[in-house]
């Protein structure tokens, strides 16, 4: 995760997660992750099944019922796990998370332990009243998917009429006081949209918005031909900084962010060189805290029946079952070789991420997506888009 507004634009120094020593429980959210220890933050798709047929869906997800999935039981003492190991969030996500019947249960045992909730939904069922209940069980945050305009996401979302469901939704979390932002899943279909997106934005004054780049998973791995080629993606980075900048010069202090391409901390910085150099000092320092990417480390994911992953697109991998050990155990276990390795990915990885100066914030970018595209855990993330002069040592 990259915080464009937080780097590029200076809505964060280097000395700010230093104040609170870095520790994941002392930080606020804005700043963890510049959190020294790492503590994961973890998924938990609480349930498969979805009411919308997205095509970029990871889960594979469809409207019925699925085995398996956790009890409400299960499901409490995995938050209780969660919270005494110390992770800082836990991220409610699905399929869609609120066709759970027992979702606000769920989600108010994790406030009362102490984490931070956060819920990511396609916004199709919050209406008035839904929002209000999540307000007052203290969800901290809800990510409402987006993927364009009416038109776009529609199509995206297979089902007529979800982008006004969407705008209603955010009209109900803002009404209900709860912070709200959107979601966007870059790709060949869609980006064009982004500038309407900030458009979007700024009208309907959304707090946060994060853009994530394609990732070869699950239904994703269908849409690897649909990925950006590197020239357009260096383009949309561009532009997410210019309109990022553009919300700020106007008083409009939104937090804009982009997640699972780590080349963006580098091309943001290397930007800055050009335009900013005593900011792009900063952000050095703030790219070394935040050290790139952190599946198996900084971020787990715990499927709906307890599988235990090292994020919520490693589906075909896990290191284990909460229902047999806790996930504190699982995620800990010295045993694991490739757990292990995941943790120290930097002196596995090959080719060009080798020898990348770029490595130690970067941090080898996603290995599910170079094994995807090369069949090797191990090779080039094939998203990164930094020229071999950029990433050069010398």
């Amino acid at each position: 995760m990259i915080g464009v507004s937080k780097l590029y634009c200076g809505a964060v120094e280097a000395s700010d997660p230093l104040r609170y020593g870095r520790m994941s429980k002392d930080l606020p959210s804005h700043l963890l992750q510049f959190s020294k220890d790492k503590k994961p933050v973890v998924v938990w798709n609480v349930t498969q099944r979805c009411n919308l047929r997205c095509v970029h869906c990871y889960s594979r997800s469809e409207d019925k019922s699925y085995e398996n999935e956790l009890s409400t039981d299960e499901g409490l003492t995995l938050i209780d796990d969660l919270a005494s190991f110390g992770s800082p969030v836990i991220l409610f996500s699905g399929g869609e998370p609120l066709i759970r019947p027992d979702i606000l249960t769920l989600i108010r045992h994790a406030t009362k332990s102490g984490l931070r909730a956060v819920l990511s939904t396609n916004g199709t069922l919050i209406d008035e009243r839904m929002s209000l209940a999540l307000k007052d069980i203290g969800l901290s945050y809800v990510g409402i998917s987006l993927d364009g305009l009416e038109k776009v996401h529609d199509s995206f979302r297979g089902v007529k009429g979800t982008f006004e469901k969407v705008l209603r939704a955010i009209y109900h979390c803002k009404s209900a006081g709860l912070k709200v932002g959107l979601r966007f899943t870059i790709n060949k279909r869609n980006f064009q949209e982004v500038d309407g997106i900030f458009d979007l934005v700024e009208e309907q004054k959304i707090p946060r918005i994060c853009f994530y780049h394609l990732v070869y998973a699950g239904r994703g791995a269908d849409l690897m031909n649909e990925d950006l080629d590197h020239y357009q993606t260096r383009k949309v980075v561009d532009l997410i900084m210019d309109r990022t900048l553009d919300l700020h010069k106007k008083g409009l202090a939104v937090e804009t962010l982009t997640v699972d391409n780590h080349a963006d901390g580098p091309y943001i910085y290397l930007r800055l060189l050009q335009e900013n150099p005593e900011r792009a000092q900063q952000v050095i320092e703030l790219l070394k805290m935040n050290e790139g990417n952190n599946s198996g480390r900084g971020i787990g994911c715990v499927s709906w029946d307890g599988a235990v992953h090292a994020d919520q697109f490693w589906r075909h991998l896990s290191f284990g079952n909460v229902r047999n050990s806790t996930f504190s155990e699982i995620w800990t276990d010295p045993n694991d070789e490739f757990l292990q390795k995941l943790k120290n990915k930097k002196k596995f990885v090959t080719g060009r991420c080798a020898s990348c100066q770029w490595l130690d914030v970067c941090g080898g970018n996603f290995r599910v997506r170079a094994e995807a595209a090369y069949g090797d855990i191990w090779a080039p993330d094939p998203a990164c888009y930094l020229t071999d002069r950029e990433i050069a040592t010398d």
